[in-house]
């Protein structure tokens, strides 16, 4: 009789232990999953803007763009050139 306590309190604890590993692995699931959508949120609002060069039609980011009044450039000599020769003729 002793015996099958014992059996029965081991498959009880096997049992504990079992559904307190699935708990936890759920959790860290559920915790993956929410960093993952964080991180897609976070660089769906870093994305940066494009600007297109008034000079040659590049389009480059706006924070890598020389800005001019309302005009954006790819860089200062085509900003010199437009301002002084106007757009590039082809």
């Amino acid at each position: 009789m002793g015996f099958i306590i014992f059996r029965l309190i081991i498959f009880i604890g096997i049992v504990w232990v079992g559904i307190r590993l699935l708990k936890a692995y759920n959790q860290k699931k559920l915790e993956s999953q929410q960093n993952d959508e964080a991180v897609q949120q976070q660089k769906s609002t870093d994305s940066e803007q494009m600007v297109q060069c008034r000079y040659c039609n590049l389009h480059l980011p706006q924070n890598d763009a020389v800005k001019h009044e309302s005009l954006w450039f790819c860089c200062h000599e085509h900003r010199d050139h437009f301002l002084d020769h106007g757009p590039e003729q082809r």
